[in-house]
């Protein structure tokens, strides 16, 4: 595999590891300084990471199980907290927010999750629903009386993502690349400024993983907005992807086009080379 995926040609100066700082284009969605976490004191998981992320695009984290991708997507909604570093989304420090200035940020935050995380016992239009929550009061969330309008664009995205006439159906009798679907709609409910996917695609077979990914870029393509999304696959993130950065024992070490990924590379970011035989 001496290249994967297809994209501009990158200038040779450019290819393999490049600083942050070349991939920003005029706006920038998110930036990230100086990103330590340890889960136990004196073992980082990410060390210090310094990344930024354009207003549009799907970019791809690839690397071996344990080698941070997913505590960096959970630290940038502070799902995960960080220990040390800045995350700067629309000119505030996430890291520095208060709880319910955190809530108006996860706002503008969809997150696309490996198990769905979806409310098994609520029907596919509740499932949805509640990705409005953050923008109605306690008490109507509690009796689930939402504002007609998020009614019907609730309905329009089901029928965006193929699902229009699985509405009422419980979550738990769903497939598992359907729950993926209703998870993306879900994100989209919030009319997010990003979305990030962890592992959207690891429980899924490999047709219907090549669907979810079409899916999420579409979309998030129609909104406008950039995509951060962990994936094992390679070949599957290159293909979907405008940008790849391969993180090795909490680091990057491969920031670039999908097309400038070699093997060299992928020895890297993933160690040894009996996988790539």
């Amino acid at each position: 595999m001496s290249e994967t995926g297809s994209g501009p040609t990158e200038p040779e100066n450019l290819r393999g590891k490049r600083p942050a700082d070349n991939f920003v284009g005029e706006e920038t969605a998110l930036k990230i300084r100086g990103l330590f976490k340890e889960y136990r004191p004196g073992v980082a998981v990410l060390k210090g990471l310094d990344l930024d992320v354009d207003c549009r695009g799907v970019t791809a984290i690839i690397g071996p199980s344990g080698t941070g991708k997913s505590t960096l997507l959970r630290c940038i909604n502070r799902l995960v907290e960080p220990t040390s570093g800045e995350i700067i989304f629309e000119g505030e420090d996430i890291t520095k927010l208060s709880r319910a200035g955190l809530r108006r940020a996860r706002r503008k935050i969809g997150m696309v999750f490996q198990e769905y995380n979806l409310v098994e016992r609520l029907s596919v239009i509740e499932n949805l629903l509640c990705g409005r929550l953050g923008y109605i009061s306690p008490l109507k969330a509690w009796f689930r009386k939402f504002p007609s309008q998020d009614i019907d664009h609730a309905f329009e995205l089901l029928d965006k993502v193929g699902l229009g006439d699985l509405a009422y159906q419980r979550a738990d009798n769903l497939s598992g690349g359907q729950r993926q679907r209703v998870g993306i709609a879900r994100a989209l409910m919030q009319a997010p400024h990003i979305l990030l996917a962890d592992e959207p695609t690891s429980s899924l077979d490999p047709k219907t993983s090549v669907e979810i990914m079409e899916l999420m870029a579409r979309l998030a393509g129609d909104l406008d907005i950039p995509v951060i999304v962990n994936i094992h696959d390679v070949a599957l993130g290159s293909r979907f992807a405008q940008r790849i950065i391969g993180m090795s024992e909490g680091n990057i070490v491969y920031d670039g086009l999908p097309s400038g990924l070699t093997d060299t590379h992928l020895k890297e970011i993933y160690g040894g080379e009996d996988w790539l035989q």
